[in-house]
């Protein structure tokens, strides 16, 4: 289960949950939170701004970004709970959430993703230059970013409320004996 939050409500995230993993999407000069029951292998901290263009003296969403979200969602296990959060838990983190959940579910419809993120979470406005780089490094062909354009901005809200983007567990392999 990936779990949405904004940053001040991290703490009590992290205690419901009992998450082992996080992901932090923050603006360059925000210290990442560093809870001390995590492993720090355990967690991401990808610095950016929340904005969908270049923008002289902000950094932007890169592929280096989503590369490494991807490759973080790919490896965790999905045993226990990973809880993405950015300022307001809005548009980083359900960006993000809506990107590993299509990373870790490759068959999932695209679109009825994006209707789940919505139902979940009407202030949702996830950042579309985040899914349109995780669109191309998916091999989706577009689909993702269309899902997210056609579920439009999401509820005027100063901050999000947290929820949950369920993704199915992994497929434990085991040997014939």
């Amino acid at each position: 289960m990936i779990h949405v939050t904004p940053l001040s409500r991290l703490s009590e995230t992290l205690r419901a949950t009992r998450a082992t993993h996080l992901v932090s999407l923050l603006s360059v000069d925000a210290p990442p939170p560093c809870p001390a029951h995590l492993d720090p292998a355990c967690c991401l901290h990808l610095a950016m701004h929340d904005i969908t263009e270049e923008r002289p003296g902000l950094v932007a969403p890169t592929p280096e970004h989503v590369a490494a979200l991807l490759a973080f969602a790919r490896s965790w296990n999905r045993v226990f709970p990973l809880v993405v959060h950015c300022y307001a838990g809005i548009s980083r983190s359900t960006a993000a959430a809506y990107c590993m959940a299509a990373a870790l579910d490759p068959t999932r419809d695209e679109r009825a993703l994006a209707l789940e993120l919505r139902r979940r979470c009407p202030a949702a406005t996830p950042n579309i230059r985040i899914v349109r780089i995780a669109d191309e490094m998916l091999g989706r062909r577009g689909r993702m970013a269309e899902a997210i354009r056609a579920i439009g901005r999401g509820a005027d809200a100063c901050e999000g409320e947290p929820f949950t983007l369920p993704v199915p567990r992994r497929e434990i392999k085991r040997t014939p004996q």
